[in-house]
């Protein structure tokens, strides 16, 4: 909650070992996100970065600094994901943010999970049967004026396709479709066009 105060976001942070906690309002709505990267500004706030060659503080980190609750620690507005998101975008988000944890909200911007970097590696621990048969059955799919005949095989998250094709578009969106797979490390086209 916004109103929590300092020294308990601290201790849920440390006791569950976390990197970062959503602060949300009393409606369940995520506000912002509250790091140890946050907390630890109380830290500085005496360290003098004159003469260490360190940046100066910004007007953030400064109130930060002096916060004595969530809301006024916390980093606002927080950046969200929907639950239907690509694996993806979510990494997109958290390294474009170099953030480490992002909170999943529903269509009513309601907290209903956090994801985090460890989460998001472990799809590439698939198993590679797993990934070839979704590829398999993406490339399936695929709409094309005469014969589709593409096999994926998947060797430590490495596909490789192999077969033909009937145009050199298709050629693309076959690999496109293979890279977009949970789990793909890489794609190597060995497709033809015939």
């Amino acid at each position: 909650d916004k109103n929590m105060p300092y020294k308990q976001v601290a201790r849920l942070l440390a006791e569950n070992e976390l990197t970062a906690l959503p602060v949300t309002s009393g409606g369940g709505h995520v506000l912002g996100v509250v790091s140890e990267a946050d907390v630890l500004r109380k830290e500085e706030r005496t360290f003098s970065r004159l003469g260490s060659g360190l940046p100066r503080r910004t007007h953030r980190e400064r109130k930060q600094a002096e916060a004595v609750t969530a809301g006024t620690l916390m980093t606002a507005p927080a950046i969200t994901i929907h639950p239907d998101a690509p694996l993806g975008a979510a990494a997109r988000l958290m390294n474009g943010h170099h953030i480490t944890r992002l909170p999943v909200v529903n269509s009513d911007k309601e907290l209903i999970g956090m994801v985090s970097r460890r989460d998001l590696l472990s799809v590439f621990l698939r198993p590679d049967g797993e990934i070839a048969a979704e590829v398999s059955a993406d490339l399936a799919t695929m709409k094309a004026e005469g014969p589709v005949q593409v096999a994926a095989s998947v060797a430590g998250g490495e596909v490789t396709l192999t077969g033909q094709l009937p145009s050199a578009d298709l050629v693309s969106e076959a690999v496109r479709i293979a890279s977009a797979v949970d789990g793909v490390v890489t794609v190597i086209s060995r497709l033809t066009v015939g």
